[in-house]
């Protein structure tokens, strides 16, 4: 009987796409014999997403939870956006995002938490949902915010259930307001933040290498013009201005007024409260940004060149 190393379990993870206590399980009763393992697998059903691992899945929930000075935001894809529908994929959803908020902000963790309703880890839950719903799905990244004092607020665009949807927002305010005080100042913010897209929370958090990049585009533009060096740079300082504005949330002006910056927004509330309020962090999640939603279809491509 051949030793069941955690080698041995990562491979077969990786060749049947199951939970790593499963794998675990599958290669003890196999005697650690792999494909005795992925039979076993199969036959409890829990091989079965394997098969659907390389399809693309940009499409499911976006899911938010708040307790507190603590939030988080989850994205789980799936195959069609019809499985968003599906209410044991939006409980998975809820599920995930209620565990996320006493992880440590790690997608790794996350994923080998004991999922409550079922016992089950995170990722063998995943793997279940899998091969009961038919799709590929992806517990694809996560970001948890937590603040000593304060509270985190969210907000979700496009809802298809509690907490969820197409874009999903949590927005930390530092304070000693108590959270009824700070709540309608988070709600507008989190919708600010869904609406505007800001990529930063203020001047300071702009990565070097973005500014540099921002400002040979910004040159090369005002060279253009003709004007000396002098002028250029100039002209540059004042577009970066702009640049700040589009992408910094505390430089942005407010959605709902169109005239003041969400820094003075941020101020005045503060004033009104009797306390200062400060923006902590914040995180935006628009459902599958970022992914390649095109799979080269390597059989057509065969057919089609077999045709020629």
């Amino acid at each position: 009987m051949a030793e069941v190393t955690a080698a041995l379990v990562k491979e077969l993870r990786d060749k049947t796409g199951a939970g790593m206590m499963d794998c675990k399980r599958a290669l003890g009763d196999s005697g650690g014999d792999i494909e005795a393992a992925v039979d076993w697998l199969r036959k409890k059903g829990l091989a079965a997403a394997a098969n659907k691992a390389g399809r693309v899945a940009a499409e499911g929930l976006i899911g938010v939870a708040t307790r507190g000075p603590v939030g988080t935001v989850v994205e789980v894809n799936s195959e069609t956006d019809f499985v968003a529908r599906n209410k044991e994929f939006q409980a998975f959803v809820t599920g995930v995002c209620e565990l996320a908020l006493d992880g440590d902000g790690e997608i790794a963790s996350l994923r080998e938490a004991v999922f409550p309703s079922s016992g089950r880890t995170v990722e063998a839950e995943l793997t279940h949902l899998i091969a009961t719903i038919g799709e590929n799905l992806v517990l694809r990244r996560l970001q948890r915010l937590a603040i000593r004092e304060g509270a985190v607020f969210s907000y979700v665009h496009n809802a298809l259930g509690p907490g969820s949807g197409r874009i999903g927002v949590i927005v930390a305010l530092e304070s000693r307001a108590g959270a009824d005080q700070l709540a309608s100042l988070g709600k507008q913010l989190a919708m600010h933040i869904a609406a505007a897209s800001p990529l930063y929370l203020d001047i300071a958090s702009v990565p070097q290498s973005a500014l540099d990049r921002e400002r040979g585009v910004l040159r090369e533009q005002a060279r253009a013009s003709g004007k000396p060096d002098a002028i250029i740079e100039k002209m540059v300082d004042g577009r970066l201005r702009k640049f700040y504005e589009e992408v910094v949330l505390l430089e942005q002006i407010f959605v709902v007024d169109q005239e003041t910056r969400i820094s003075g927004v941020v101020e005045q509330a503060g004033k009104a409260g009797g306390t200062p309020i400060r923006v902590a962090g914040f995180a935006r999640f628009a459902l599958g940004e970022g992914i390649d939603r095109h799979r080269p279809d390597f059989a057509a491509e065969v057919a089609a060149q077999l045709k020629s």
